[in-house]
């Protein structure tokens, strides 16, 4: 297809480089919690050609695996792909980016794409080509983050509001042109204007517990946007996130000291014509 890179990807890019340990190390066990669903809703079983897209450190292609099925899985950042070429020595794991990979028509019986389209600057492009490597009668299987968030995913920001951290300009936003509702039906119709059929989007919620610390350690480390957003930061400003995070987290500390943090998840799955 050859679509050209938007400011958008090239800051995902820049954002994920180099990340795949610190992300597998914190948010990962979080990212893989639909998995198990993704994966049936796309009817992945034994002996499917499954390709998972934005494999990261490969959660839905060693699940994959372990169904029998025969496993492809990309990612668009190099060290993503060391570690789950790693982690998922049964997968044919490559480095590729949306939209724009290198397989053939209806090559795959099935795709999955787990929380991907919230790192892509064409999401109906992304969509489109999802579509076209994808057999006649085929299936399409995806995750994205629900709009609005879940307590437990604004936490963080919270706090980094509470210190005077803001989004800076510079930091490109999607093009609102390219943008949808992150709602089950802004969803189900992203699905459906690529041309997909039998189209179902539901929304999963779920509690992730983690240690303070551990739910720290992601943005500390500087992983995804919020990430990149608060290890940009001045020395005392990231101390005094850290001290409202240490207050906020409160709110979802248990009896054990564990955090439950409510999430909120879409997941959309649609077939291909015969």
């Amino acid at each position: 297809m050859g679509e050209e890179v938007t400011v958008f990807d090239e800051n995902e890019r820049l954002i994920w480089a180099g990340r795949a340990h610190a992300y597998a190390d914190t948010f990962a066990r979080l990212c893989a919690h639909p998995v198990p669903v993704l994966l049936d809703a796309a009817a992945v079983g034994d002996g499917v050609r499954v390709l998972d897209v934005g494999t990261g450190p490969g959660a839905a292609a060693a699940a994959a695996c372990a169904r029998g099925a025969k496993v492809t899985a990309v990612d668009a950042e190099p060290s993503m792909v060391r570690l789950a070429a790693q982690s998922v020595p049964k997968a044919d794991v490559r480095l590729a980016a949306l939209p724009d990979l290198p397989f053939a028509d209806g090559e795959f019986d099935a795709v999955v794409a787990n929380f991907v389209l919230n790192h892509v600057g064409r999401p109906r492009a992304a969509v489109a080509e999802l579509r076209r490597i994808t057999r006649a009668s085929g299936r399409v299987a995806l995750t994205i983050w629900a709009a609005p968030p879940a307590a437990g995913q604004t936490l963080i920001g919270r706090a980094m509001e509470a210190a005077g951290v803001t989004r800076p300009d510079h930091l490109p936003a999607l093009d609102p042109l390219e943008d949808f509702p992150r709602t089950p039906d802004g969803l189900a119709e992203l699905l459906r204007a690529a041309d997909l059929r039998e189209v179902h989007c539901e929304l999963l919620t779920w509690n992730h517990t983690a240690t303070a610390e551990d739910w720290w350690a992601g943005p500390a480390s500087g992983v995804a946007c919020i990430g990149h957003l608060l290890t940009s930061q001045p020395p005392y400003v990231i101390a005094e996130a850290k001290r409202h995070y240490d207050l906020l987290s409160g709110e979802f500390a248990g009896s054990d000291g564990m955090l439950s943090l409510p999430h909120a998840a879409l997941l959309a799955h649609g077939r291909m014509a015969s």
